[in-house]
């Protein structure tokens, strides 16, 4: 199997993805059936395996790996809620939530998307991860918030050092919501920064998810040089893949994050 690894972070942050996918397109060969995004400062962590799946992943990919035999696919039903589940070990059914830790080898643990943002993060130092499914409700119900306090009281983590990757989403020129959603939001106390009126379209205003997220990472105490991200738009690129963008709704692009032993 054969992976893209991502420019510096520094780069992959001001990079628009048409130039990345083109990168991507010259470094990996052509014959290659599943396609992978990585963050190089993950790649650091020995212990560690994730990815950013693009369309052309598909959970099958999982299984033509050698080295993840051992590995058990975690999927959760996916409800937009801000529910959390920590795994000691694999669940004997599916659970139903938006976000998943553990600090147990060998589960990887997947998010599920098509234009909302997957988030990834990992705590060195305690040796434990988690990734979450962020679309606007959950989003707006602070579960990236739920997500570090968690790891805070139960695993001991410092905030200021753990490490996030925000994945591909829908762009902030792109996520159009209703004032309802904007009053949600502005109720809730998220800066006016995330939202912009749309000047042709009256009651119409455009969500910047990323930057959501990004501030509420902040706000619980995530170093902002620590978060990296991919400036994706699902939308926009035919690499991805977008609900809004082609109303299918059982294709999905898998995030996933694990623990070797």
């Amino acid at each position: 199997m054969l992976w893209y690894m991502a420019p510096p972070a520094a780069f992959v942050q001001k990079l628009n993805f048409s130039a990345l996918m083109a990168i991507m397109k010259k470094t990996v060969m052509d014959t290659m059936k599943g396609r992978v995004l990585t963050i190089p400062r993950f790649e650091r962590v020995p212990w560690l395996i994730h990815g950013f799946g693009t369309g052309e992943w598909s959970e099958e990919d999982f299984s033509k790996n050698e080295e993840w035999e051992d590995f058990r696919l975690i999927i959760l039903d996916q409800v937009h809620s801000d529910t959390v589940h920590r795994l000691e070990r694999p669940p004997e059914r599916k659970l139903r939530g938006d976000a998943l830790i553990t600090g147990q080898p060998g589960l990887f643990l997947t998010i599920k998307t098509a234009d909302c943002l997957p988030v990834l993060v990992v705590d060195e130092d305690r040796r434990v991860i988690a990734a979450a499914h962020c679309g606007w409700r959950g989003t707006l119900k602070r579960i990236l918030e739920r997500v570090v306090h968690d790891l805070r009281e139960r695993d001991g983590s410092d905030p200021a050092k753990l490490l996030v990757a925000l994945g591909p989403c829908i762009g902030p020129d792109c996520y159009e919501v209703g004032s309802e959603v904007r009053a949600a939001f502005e109720d809730a106390g998220f800066p006016p920064r995330v939202l912009h009126q749309r000047t042709l379209k009256p009651g119409k205003y455009l969500l910047d998810l990323r930057e959501a997220n990004r501030g509420q990472l902040n706000r619980a105490g995530v170093k902002r040089e620590n978060i990296f991200s991919f400036d994706a738009c699902t939308h926009c690129c035919s690499d991805l893949m977008s609900y809004r963008r082609d109303h299918i709704k059982k294709k999905r692009m898998f995030a996933f994050i694990g623990m070797k032993s």
